[in-house]
């Protein structure tokens, strides 16, 4: 397997007192003189190369502190993966931990390629894996550099270039023996070298003695050859994409606003603030599932992002928060405002995605009401798909539209129900699971036995809910069939 090494920068390759970066050479030439024996006996088979092209400053060193890391950064970071890709079977991308989940989150949406309905086009098929470190890997002595043996870097590096060997094919981040999905992961300490956490999704693999996988089940990765970026086609997708968004990146101003307590119109007026100051996204951090303080100030603002055509996404501040359909009282408002829901997207993730998404836009052609749906949508596996299910929908659990207020609930008591707002569609007729079984949508009743079938299907794909028009449908996985195969739906 050949593994590439891209040095972006961070505390992992500086050195000194103070700490000053190295440039990616001479990071690359101490690690192979200091490391290469042992990088060699530990991971027979692997070749690790260290890239040393990447730069983001024509000055000094080229490496880049992430504290000043910015979103077209994410773009050079893709564009230089890009061109190493037929080269490599995987990749691990040394990083500053301050910004380093934000550049997990990016490069999972700049690395593959989705439609306006959320399906795959172009899917990276390699795994790619940040990594860095609390204290620097190298220190400087009298004789030159040596291994710092106090600092988590190395067992980071070595462990990032094992579990890239389990090649799952996503972006992923590797700390502390743990391999969190990019998009998923969050800085939690800048202390312990657990620096980072994962809240809504268990590991994907772990390293100690040796590398195993992890609760979280990886991502599926190009459901046919022609959607892998190894096929042209799809790279030039991908390629094309990425020039398109590298274009645009610098004119999106994507806001973060956490809700506070405050008395009076604060909060509306850091909106309208975000707004005159040429945002074109707001993210707000709400309490728990995304309530925000009610006044009249915050509803006029929020209308007024609505009418500038800004993307309003509602997140969390609670680490493990989710937010749903603002169910309570003092929150109810929100969605007449044109704000939607981000479920168990972090907000990290949320900026990250909505600045990409919202750069890709037009090249796309999508417009916002499109743009709004893709943000509630599962594109990398980045948050729970509200709208569609890969396994059984068990009683009490629902599945809901992301464009217009259709839901699938399966009751309890009467079983799978469609609604479009309060205006029954369709059931099964029955109490059970709805579950693929075969090549067919089938409803099985508590003792075993089927109660309904719908229509043959491919036997992997996804039940889901839509709303344009109201339907209850199979999603196909390899995208050759045209949409969606339609359920017995009446009304």
């Amino acid at each position: 397997m050949r593994i590439c090494v891209i040095n972006t920068g961070g505390t992992i390759a500086c050195t000194g007192s103070p700490l000053a970066p190295m440039s990616a050479g001479q990071f690359a030439q101490a690690a192979q003189h200091l490391l290469g024996p042992s990088l060699a006996a530990s991971l027979q088979g692997v070749t690790v190369h260290f890239d040393t092209v990447l730069r983001f400053s024509d000055d000094g060193p080229g490496t880049l502190d992430s504290t000043d890391l910015r979103p077209r950064d994410w773009c050079r970071m893709a564009a230089r993966l890009l061109d190493l890709y037929d080269d490599h079977d995987g990749f691990v991308i040394l990083h500053g931990t301050d910004t380093m989940d934000y550049s997990a989150a990016a490069l999972s949406f700049l690395l593959n390629v989705a439609d306006g309905q959320g399906r795959a086009r172009a899917v990276l098929s390699k795994p790619v894996i940040l990594t860095g470190s609390q204290l620097p890997l190298f220190v400087q002595t009298a004789d030159g550099l040596a291994l710092n043996a106090a600092s988590d870097a190395l067992g980071n590096l070595a462990g990032a270039l094992s579990t890239a060997r389990l090649r799952l094919p996503e972006v992923a981040l590797f700390f502390d023996g743990r391999l969190l999905r990019g998009n998923r992961a969050l800085k939690s300490s800048t202390t312990e070298f657990a620096g980072f956490d994962s809240p809504h999704l268990p590991p994907l693999a772990h390293a100690g003695i040796g590398c195993w996988h992890g609760a979280a089940k990886p991502l599926r990765g190009p459901a046919r050859p022609a959607q892998a970026l190894d096929d042209p086609a799809a790279m030039t997708l991908v390629r094309a994409q990425l020039q398109a968004v590298a274009d645009r990146i610098d004119a999106q101003g994507v806001a973060q606003i956490p809700a506070v307590p405050a008395a009076g119109p604060l909060m509306g007026q850091l909106i309208d603030a975000a707004l005159s100051s040429g945002a074109t996204g707001l993210i707000l951090q709400g309490f728990g599932e995304g309530n925000i303080p009610t006044s009249p100030a915050t509803r006029a603002a929020l209308e007024a992002a609505q009418a500038a055509d800004a993307v309003t996404v509602i997140a969390s501040r609670v680490m493990a928060g989710s937010v749903g359909a603002f169910h309570y009282a003092a929150g109810a408002w929100i969605a007449d405002t044109g704000a939607i829901g981000c479920a168990d997207l972090t907000p990290v993730a949320a900026l990250a995605k909505l600045t990409v998404l919202s750069a890709a836009a037009d090249h796309h052609g999508w417009d916002r009401a499109t743009l709004r749906a893709l943000m509630q949508r599962s594109l990398a596996g980045e948050c729970a798909a509200p709208d569609c299910s890969t396994g059984p929908l068990w009683p009490g659990q629902a599945l809901r539209a992301v464009d217009g207020p259709v839901t699938l609930v399966n009751d309890p008591d009467q079983g799978p129900v469609l609604r479009d707002g309060d205006r029954f569609l369709w059931r099964a007729g029955a109490a059970g699971r709805l579950q693929m079984q075969g090549d067919r949508l089938v409803l099985i009743a508590p003792d075993g036995s089927p109660a309904w079938a719908g229509p043959q299907a491919d036997p992997h794909a996804r039940i889901a809910v839509a709303a344009h028009p109201a339907r209850l449908i199979l999603i196909d996985p390899t995208g050759q069939r045209p949409d969606v195969i339609a359920a017995p739906v009446q009304g």
